[in-house]
């Protein structure tokens, strides 16, 4: 195993907090069905009115800050470690990987420990294996891991897979600003749309494409790499576990769909290693290092790949 924070996770803690109230879990439907309601509805409306030039680039716009936020931010920086990053830097990727409305910086990082820690087999939060493997069972754990999971009660216990964030007083305080948060990435285009078109309407489709549609497209990116990459794709790296490179997703999910060779190398800070596997974040983390604004960048070690290469 890697030599990253994951290792030391199994403790005297429990895994799970206490269960999320009736009311929390009611607003994570709302969060859940009504982008991938307007997800679905976006073809027809687009087929006749509503979509602008102004939308388009607050959804472009929008969706990169917010997938940046979680793959260079919550994923490998906060949870693996993958690189360093200057105080100012830090904060900005949590406060972006907390537009993307998938949860606060903490337990987003505490559910991928997890899973990193219980991949495939009982206690990861999300496995599509988890009911078997047959037809209905892994058509039902796919729906699981790709977003049943999100609204299943357990709260996976902080204090045990990221008391290093805990003990982080700025994480802290964007944890608590998570609801003004999601009111941000949703409520601000709007807000733009209406100003710059001087209508109502303006602000409605703004909220609309820059809002809904693209929150529901970055969701189901991100959910896409905990079912079908754990499911459908190709394993060119040994990892222990189900996960696959599925390249279609790539270039949406910024690189993260090259979930095999991640799995192997979970630290490293590029998970594209072979040749023509683009991954967009690792580009911007080394933008980043040449700016002096990350350092102590793990980026892949050939050895270390070569000997974890499949001969079959």
């Amino acid at each position: 195993m890697s030599t990253s924070v994951i290792t030391t996770l199994p403790g005297p803690k429990p895994m799970i907090e206490e269960p999320q109230s009736p009311a929390a879990v009611a607003m994570l439907w709302v969060f859940v069905v009504a982008p991938f309601v307007a997800l679905f509805a976006a073809v027809p409306i687009a087929w006749g009115w509503g979509l602008s030039a102004l939308d388009a680039t607050m959804a472009i716009i929008g969706y990169l800050i917010a997938v940046a936020g979680v793959t260079v931010g919550f994923h490998r920086h906060l949870t693996h470690g993958s690189f360093k990053a200057k105080r100012p830097l830090r904060l900005a990727l949590a406060v972006a990987g907390s537009l993307a409305v998938e949860g606060p910086p903490t337990t987003w990082v505490s559910d991928h420990r997890r899973h990193h820690a219980f991949t495939d087999r009982e206690g990861d939060p999300h496995s599509p294996w988890r009911y078997g493997t047959g037809v209905r069972a892994l058509a039902k754990g796919l729906w699981y891991a790709h977003c049943g999971w999100f609204l299943n009660p357990e709260v996976t216990n902080r204090a045990r897979f990221a008391p290093d964030l805990l003990a982080d007083r700025g994480i802290r305080v964007i944890d608590r600003l998570f609801l003004p948060l999601i009111a941000l990435s949703l409520l601000l285009p709007a807000v733009i749309g209406g100003l710059v078109t001087g209508t109502w309407t303006g602000a409605l489709t703004a909220f609309f494409w820059a809002g809904l549609v693209r929150m529901a497209l970055l969701h189901h990116v991100t959910w896409s790499v905990n079912s079908i990459c754990h499911v459908v794709g190709e394993r060119p790296f040994n990892s222990k576990d189900k996960a696959t490179n599925f390249w279609p997703l790539a270039i949406l999910s910024f690189g993260e769909s090259w979930h095999n060779s991640h799995h192997a190398d979970p630290t490293g800070a590029r998970h594209g290693v072979l040749r023509g596997q683009i991954d967009p974040a690792a580009r911007l983390i080394w933008i980043f290092e040449k700016l002096g604004w990350a350092h102590d960048v793990r980026w892949p070690d050939p050895a270390r790949l070569a000997a974890r290469r499949r001969t079959v």
